[in-house]
C-alpha cells in the first residue's frame, strides 16, 4: 500500500463563490471529508502536492493520510470533479476509513506477460482488455495498489473472468459475491483481424480481369 500524505485546512468560507475564489487563488483545492461517525467537513487541500499525487495511479486505491489543521485522518478518494475543458480539479471528495471496518473501492487491473503470451506470440492472437479496474472489499491494511493478471500461458481463444484473478489474502472481489452471473470477463485473446481482408483481394482480381479485356 502506497504512502500518501496531504495537508489541508478546515474551510469555513462556503458556497460556490467561496470555492471559485479558492480556485482562483490557485493554491488550494476545495474538498470535503465525510463518512464514519463524524459530520462532513469542508476542507481545502494544498494544490501542488495534491496534483502531484493524482499523477500516480496507486493514489486512487490507497489509504491517504490527510492532515487537517495538524490532525491526521485516514481517507480514500471517493470522487474528483474536473473542469469540463481545463486540466483542473474543481472539487474532491474523501471518505474516512476505519482500520476495523472493510471498505469497498476500485483498484486497477494490470496485465503482465503480454510479450511472452502463447496466444499472441505463437498463435497470432491479439489481446482485448475488457476491464481496466475491479471493485474489491477489504480492510484498509489489506488494500492492494492494484491486482495483476499474468497472461504468459494464455492461449488463443481464451477468455479470463473475475474468478480467474488471484487476489491477496483478505481481499474479496465484490461482483463475485453476487453470484456466478456476475463473473464478468476481464480480457480475452482472439484471432487477429486481417486488415483489408478477402474483400479487397476480390476487388483487385476483378480490376485485373477488367483491364485484361
Amino acid at each position: 500500500m502506497s504512502d500518501f500524505t496531504l495537508n489541508a485546512s478546515v474551510r469555513n468560507d462556503l458556497g460556490k463563490g467561496a470555492s471559485r475564489r479558492l480556485r482562483r487563488a490557485n493554491l488550494q483545492v476545495p474538498a470535503i471529508i465525510y463518512g464514519g461517525e463524524q459530520a462532513p467537513q469542508p476542507i481545502s487541500v494544498e494544490k501542488a502536492p495534491f496534483y502531484k499525487a493524482i499523477e500516480d495511479e496507486s493514489f486512487f486505491s490507497s489509504v491517504i493520510n490527510l492532515v487537517v489543521d495538524g490532525k491526521s485522518e485516514q481517507v480514500v478518494v471517493r470522487d474528483l470533479q474536473r473542469h469540463p475543458f481545463k486540466p483542473l480539479i474543481t472539487h474532491a471528495d474523501f471518505l474516512r476509513v476505519d482500520a476495523t471496518h472493510e471498505i469497498t473501492i476500485n483498484v486497477p487491473l494490470h496485465v503482465v506477460g503480454e510479450e511472452k503470451c502463447v496466444g499472441i506470440k505463437d498463435q497470432g492472437g491479439e489481446l482485448h482488455v475488457l476491464s481496466n479496474e475491479v471493485q474489491i472489499n477489504c480492510l484498509p491494511k489489506d488494500l492492494p495498489d492494484f491486482l495483476e493478471v499474468d497472461i504468459a500461458e494464455v492461449e488463443l481463444g481464451t477468455t479470463l473472468h473475475l474468478s480467474d484473478l488471484k487476489v491477496p489474502a483478505g481481499v474479496t472481489l465484490v461482483d463475485l459475491t453476487h453470484g456466478e452471473d456476475h463473473d464478468n470477463a476481464v480480457l480475452n485473446i482472439t484471432k487477429a483481424k486481417v486488415r483489408g481482408g478477402d474483400a479487397e483481394e476480390e476487388g483487385e482480381g476483378e480490376e485485373e480481369e477488367g483491364s485484361a479485356e
